[in-house]
């Protein structure tokens, strides 16, 4: 087996060779939040590279028709939701964590209830159906969280292009990221690999027009991730290691 590399550059060409597969010998991608911007594009590239896509939607339909889309709709802040989907999954390869709401882009202070309802959804959801999928997940699988610049502790606080709102997303991302690390330290040795990503400033409905990345940029991004073979519990933007 090749060494653990420290750089996605340096891996581009050392793809995981997964040992289960579905019947067909096609590997199976999980993409919450799969409706619009970076999930869509996420869906679409794994589709377009010969995967098997499940794909989730919350109000929206998935706007992609393909014989190897499977949608559901799905409520990451509801407990018998997410129960549902993970009743719904038999085995996985990929899991991209990608659904999450911000509700407080215009805030400056913590609002209880936003911070409570953020949590609910950009974490206790996270890991809830994480939780479930964990003993699907074949051998050589991954699980990618879609975490943010926002969460990191290590930059300053007038690094991203926002500072000063937004609190309790921010919190829910910090406390994503450091569910990234606690679970790639539990499955040590169960080869599974754990990470978070940064997209960066994404043109989604989230990021805005004025945004400096494609989710079309984002979703290679998460398809070299996802078949590379990585060290676990990292945070990675743009094919490197981010601060934590």
């Amino acid at each position: 087996m090749n060494p653990v590399r420290s750089s996605l550059a340096e891996v581009l060409q050392t793809r995981v060779e997964n040992t289960s597969e579905t019947s067909n010998g096609m590997k199976t991608v999980v993409v919450t939040g799969a409706s619009r911007g970076i999930g869509l594009a996420t869906a679409n590239k794994f589709l377009s590279e010969g995967w098997r896509v499940i794909g989730t939607y919350l109000n929206s339909s998935i706007p992609l028709e393909h014989e190897n889309l499977t949608t559901f709709q799905y409520d990451q802040g509801d407990a018998e939701s997410i129960e549902r989907l993970a009743g719904e999954i038999n085995n996985l390869d990929i899991l991209v964590n990608n659904a999450g709401v911000l509700l407080d882009e215009d805030d400056t202070e913590v609002i209880p209830d936003k911070l409570r309802k953020t949590l609910e959804i950009n974490l206790i959801g996270v890991t809830d159906l994480t939780e479930r999928l964990i003993g699907k997940i074949s051998p050589g699988g991954q699980i990618i969280n879609i975490s943010s610049s926002a969460g990191s502790l290590n930059l300053p606080n007038n690094h991203d292009h926002f500072p000063g709102y937004y609190p309790s997303y921010k919190i829910s991302k910090t406390a994503l990221n450091m569910y990234t690390k606690t679970l790639a330290g539990r499955l040590v040795g169960k080869n599974i690999t754990v990470s978070s990503l940064h997209p960066g400033w994404v043109k989604t409905q989230m990021g805005g027009d004025e945004a400096t990345r494609s989710p079309e940029e984002v979703a290679e991004d998460i398809f070299t991730l996802a078949t590379s073979q990585v060290e676990t519990g990292q945070f990675w933007h743009k094919g490197e290691k981010f601060p934590w």
